[in-house]
């Protein structure tokens, strides 16, 4: 990082100097957490809390279609995991159970009480290893649409991905390009100033790097496998049934091990969060306005 970079992050807490470009009910900033720079958005104080990790290869705007409405039940603190949207990387953190560890500190850095934990793709393995790892650290989860099932089951570029030798051939892409390539498979296409976000976050060798943290799949999810059932925190699984990354088939064996958890597949693809907005948004306050208390009943099994 420049010393420049380094002086944009000194203060504690600065807006982002996109902000202007982007919707005005998310408004980045930046902020030193365990000795990296994090960019977080934050929405107004409620009684309840609610943390929302961003997907991969998007960033926090992913909330973008859904923020005003979940910000109505609970407040929200959307972040960037190191390595992924505009945060700053460290190859350490570059595993489930790393940034599992990694959400717990970012917890306590905001100072929430018990949140709610929201983490599709990348985010759903690590807010798992987090939940078991700190029992009762969270109210609840809301997972999906990421790599859970031992074999693996993954296809398209994702499977490509894990599987290859080595990431040396990515570096030579721009990411920009697979980025893009991937913005135009979304049902919902997001505003202008998303996708350049997007595309920003992972341009150069950003998305070559990050591709570490899948990468870590075929030895992590094991581990994961042997502490699904001992995770008593209610979980809420969510899946695309035409998800042809992260086929469904990931989704109902979580619902499967976990003890508490209730699945929903719906009517949509891998990125469910934006091109199924609505129905999102529904099922996740619902959820939060006491389904949670209702996980493991007969009637979700």
């Amino acid at each position: 990082m420049s010393n420049e970079d380094k002086g944009m992050y000194a203060e504690e807490r600065r807006e982002d100097p996109m902000t202007t470009m982007l919707s005005q009910s998310i408004r980045p900033q930046v902020r030193p957490i365990d000795g990296l720079s994090i960019r977080y958005a934050e929405s107004e104080p409620r009684d309840n809390h609610a943390l929302l990790l961003s997907p991969w290869p998007e960033s926090i705007y992913c909330y973008e279609p859904t923020w005003n409405r979940l910000a109505e039940h609970v407040h929200l603190v959307a972040v960037d995991l190191p390595g992924f949207g505009q945060s700053e990387r460290r190859d350490s953190l570059m595993s489930p159970r790393a940034m599992g560890e990694f959400i717990v500190r970012l917890a306590d850095a905001f100072g929430l009480e018990q949140p709610h934990i929201v983490g599709h793709d990348i985010g759903t393995s690590a807010s798992l290893f987090a939940a078991a790892l700190s029992p009762g650290r969270f109210r609840s989860l809301v997972i999906g649409a990421g790599g859970a099932a031992v074999p693996l089951q993954l296809s398209g570029l994702l499977k490509e991905w894990v599987e290859a030798p080595s990431i040396e051939p990515y570096r030579k892409i721009d990411g920009r390009k697979i980025v893009t390539a991937t913005i135009s498979k979304f049902e919902r296409r997001p505003t202008d100033a998303a996708c350049e976000d997007y595309l920003s976050s992972y341009e150069g060798e950003r998305l070559a790097e990050s591709m570490r943290y899948v990468r870590s799949y075929p030895e992590q999810l094991p581990i994961l496998r042997d502490l699904l059932p001992t995770i008593e925190t209610p979980v809420l699984i969510i899946n695309g049934v035409r998800d042809h990354v992260v086929p469904p088939v990931n989704a109902e064996y979580l619902h499967e091990r976990l003890p508490n958890s209730k699945l929903n597949i719906i009517d949509a693809a891998h990125f469910f969060w934006e091109d199924a907005a609505d129905t999102y948004a529904d099922l996740v306050t619902n959820w939060w306005a006491g389904g949670y208390t209702k996980a493991g009943s007969v009637s979700d099994r």
